[in-house]
């Protein structure tokens, strides 16, 4: 089990802040789509990746990291300075 995060606009899109999933992805783009093919809410979430930050384990990765021992994924848009 994965325990997966959404931040900003993508939990708005979801309409969650988190949930649990069990996972048979071995990377966190193998997980997008996993995601994606679930409902149109996760589509929209997930549509551009450019506009998207994932961190794995509380460490920024990118979206060809491995999901073999993880515990958490969390899905962002990019960070802003100021």
């Amino acid at each position: 089990m994965i325990d997966l995060l959404y931040f900003a606009w993508v939990r708005e899109r979801i309409g969650l802040p988190r949930e649990r999933v069990e996972t048979t992805a071995a990377t966190v783009m193998d997980l997008i789509e996993e995601l994606k093919a679930r409902e149109d809410r996760y589509q929209a979430a997930f549509a551009d990746l450019r506009a998207l930050r994932v961190a794995v384990d509380q460490e920024l990765a990118d979206f060809s990291a491995p999901l073999s021992g993880v515990r958490e994924v969390a899905f962002f848009p990019p960070m802003t300075g100021g």
